[in-house]
């Protein structure tokens, strides 16, 4: 395990200086004798996580939260195509924007969520009535809202009732500045579960996971 620690931490230094030849090499020969799944679990996953952590504590950058990420994700991208029998696909993944014009937060955990070999669909900016018809046409079992701004945050009330009204058993995850401001909001508005950053977001999605045990969080 010291090894694999020592890889974690140099691939960590890779990203956090955008070297990504370094990245790439580095996850190439992680990756000689084992699964593409395993690659993202024990080098990828970790890394992004220690990184996630700095900037808690303020020693890492936005913009290298941002970038790590853009990183992780092509080089999954590469390890794990879309539609690889890899993925994880299950709970299916949907995220948005509500009613906001901010896309940064959504494209922190869009790109989080796919490093980490999920396959999220990015629903962009959408409003109230668009959200629940895209729930049902996809199949959604997971939707995820990001918000900016207390008025927005506070449709997720009304979206939550309009999903209900047709028979959508989705389940919500919410995050943004509102969140964070009020942390008692999340359940005021009806979601499932709240996120502080992408790092909460991917811990929620893989709770759903092992409390589905199938993968499956609908009946």
């Amino acid at each position: 395990m010291p090894e694999q620690a020592t890889v974690v931490e140099e691939f960590e230094r890779a990203l956090l200086a955008v070297d990504t030849l370094e990245a790439q090499r580095l996850v190439a020969g992680n990756g000689a004798d084992a699964t593409p799944m395993k690659v993202v679990d024990t080098l990828i996953a970790p890394a992004l996580e220690r990184i996630g952590e700095k900037w808690e504590r303020g020693t890492a950058a936005l913009s290298q939260v941002y970038m790590a990420g853009r990183i992780c994700e092509g080089l999954v991208a590469k390890l794990l195509p879309p539609g690889s029998p890899e993925r994880l696909a299950r709970p299916k993944l949907a995220i948005a924007v509500l009613e906001d014009f901010h896309f940064l937060g959504k494209n922190l955990v869009l790109s989080a969520l796919r490093a980490s070999g999920f396959d999220p669909l990015d629903f962009g900016h959408a409003d109230v009535e668009t959200l629940v018809k895209r729930v049902r046409d996809e199949g959604i079992e997971v939707l995820m809202i990001s918000t900016l701004m207390l008025p927005s945050a506070l449709r997720v009330k009304e979206l939550r009732a309009q999903l209900a009204a047709a028979g959508l058993r989705v389940k919500l995850v919410v995050g943004g500045a509102p969140f964070r401001f009020d942390p008692l909001l999340w359940r005021e508005v009806g979601a499932d579960a709240c996120g502080q950053n992408a790092l909460e977001a991917i811990e929620i999605v893989r709770d759903l996971l092992k409390a589905a045990g199938d993968g499956r969080t609908g009946p």
